[in-house]
């Protein structure tokens, strides 16, 4: 087998390797880079194979293959009827990508998936982010279960003073097109509970948008942590809630009359005394 040292190459191509049938190239390190392509304006490493391997890399303790490049692509693969890049991995990661300003990984098809996953015993894929852990352009089809696992349905609504209601808040509509935190008992006008408060956290949030001081979700729907004052009356599990005279706080509703069109939810937490956020289960009736 020949062997190459310091091949360099200005403008051309450094090592060309071309096999019909075997390897083009074959590099072997036992503690160093097997193969190695630098390029200033092309591609650093080529391989082209009718039947085999185009470029092949295996590492017993490091990486297989490793592609760096300043401006271009790091490692690209294509392919006309099978994997453009295929990745396996016995206790690690197949395929693993890194981007500093840009796409990590991304994949692009006319006809099938652009990123596909499969996995027989995990998680087909996983995505995690700072931002938004994943961003669908177009519709979204899902032919299993769909599992929230946080709590309630929430809708994203304008708060008048934001910035003075806390989560567990009971809100009511008004005038303005604004909410505004509940003033008064059995007030038909009540929208639901600021979502959020102690371990509940909406499984669902609609009318999402840019995020912005003034909007806050509400429960309209599920388990919620509500503010609840028990000075009016105890409050027992299962009892109906309504607004009360204590700004933002829910009651137990004693007055069918009064209550209908201003129930809140039912309670899911007895309160015997003094205010608390207390579990609710949000029905708007």
């Amino acid at each position: 087998m020949p062997t190459f040292k310091n091949s360099v190459s200005g403008a051309d191509h450094a090592i060309v390797g071309i096999a019909d049938k075997g390897i083009g190239i074959h590099g072997t390190s036992s503690s160093s880079t097997g193969a190695g392509g630098i390029s200033e304006s092309g591609i650093g490493v080529h391989g082209i194979s009718k039947t085999a391997d185009a470029v092949f890399g295996s590492g017993d303790k490091g990486r297989g293959v490793v592609g760096v490049s300043g401006a271009a692509t790091g490692v690209e693969g294509a392919s006309t009827s099978g994997a453009g890049v295929w990745g396996t991995s016995e206790n690690g990661r197949g395929v693993v990508g890194v981007a500093k300003a840009n796409n990590a990984i991304e994949g692009h098809s006319t006809g099938g998936a652009g990123v596909f996953g499969v996995s027989g015993t995990g998680v087909g894929i996983i995505g995690k982010g700072g931002l938004l852990a994943a961003r669908f352009e177009g519709d979204v089809e899902v032919t299993g279960d769909v599992r929230l696992a946080n709590a309630d349905c929430a809708e994203a609504f304008d708060i008048a003073e934001a910035d003075t209601v806390d989560p567990g808040t009971v809100m009511i509509l008004s005038e303005d097109g604004l909410l505004h935190q509940s003033q008064g008992a059995y007030d038909r006008r009540v929208a639901g509970i600021i979502s959020g408060a102690g371990d509940y956290r909406p499984g669902i949030i609609l009318d999402s948008r840019e995020a912005g001081e003034s909007r806050k979700p509400i429960a309209l729907l599920g388990k919620v942590f509500c503010k609840v004052d028990a000075g009016y009356a105890s409050v027992g599990i299962g009892d109906l809630l309504t607004t009360s005279a204590t700004p933002g706080h829910a009651m137990k509703a004693t007055d069918a009359g009064k209550a209908f069109g201003a129930v809140i939810g039912k309670a899911l937490r007895p309160l015997v005394e003094g205010q608390a956020l207390i579990p609710v289960l949000v029905c708007l009736q």
